[in-house]
């Protein structure tokens, strides 16, 4: 059984686990890197198509497997890159998944109606579009 006390508050949580040899913490540790993976295939699953294939063929699904885990991976990137960190940070992949719509939508107007994107006006309009409907935007 593990405690967490913040504040005046208490919360229990009660972790199985069949090996009984193991300390508490090597399986809180265990614990928090399985869900952690748990995160991953939800937003592979959710965002970059890893149940999408529909070929039958080994090295089709493989690539599929590949390709939406290497996205997840760019966006987790470039996300680190924006935030100018090295740590670990909380990544809304739906609202990168907004921006991204976002920007490729203004690019496709702006070039259609012949606005070009080095003029002033249009970036500064591309710049605060881009975030519209993304959380903390």
């Amino acid at each position: 059984m593990l405690r967490i006390q913040r504040d005046t508050k208490i919360g229990i949580s009660l972790l199985y686990f069949t090996d009984t040899e193991l300390d508490a913490m090597t399986i809180i540790r265990y614990y928090k890197a399985r869900f952690q993976i748990e995160f991953i295939f939800r937003d592979a699953k959710q965002y970059t198509g890893l149940m999408d294939c529909q070929s039958c063929r080994k090295e089709s699904i493989h690539t599929q497997i590949n390709a939406s885990f290497a996205a997840l991976n760019a966006l987790k990137l470039e996300d680190l890159r924006e935030k100018n960190t090295d740590n670990q940070t909380v990544v809304s992949i739906a609202s990168w998944k907004r921006r991204k719509f976002n920007q490729h939508l203004m690019c496709r107007i702006f070039e259609k109606s012949g606005l070009p994107m080095s003029n002033e006006k249009v970036m500064d309009t591309y710049q605060q579009l881009s975030g519209y409907g993304a959380i903390g935007a």
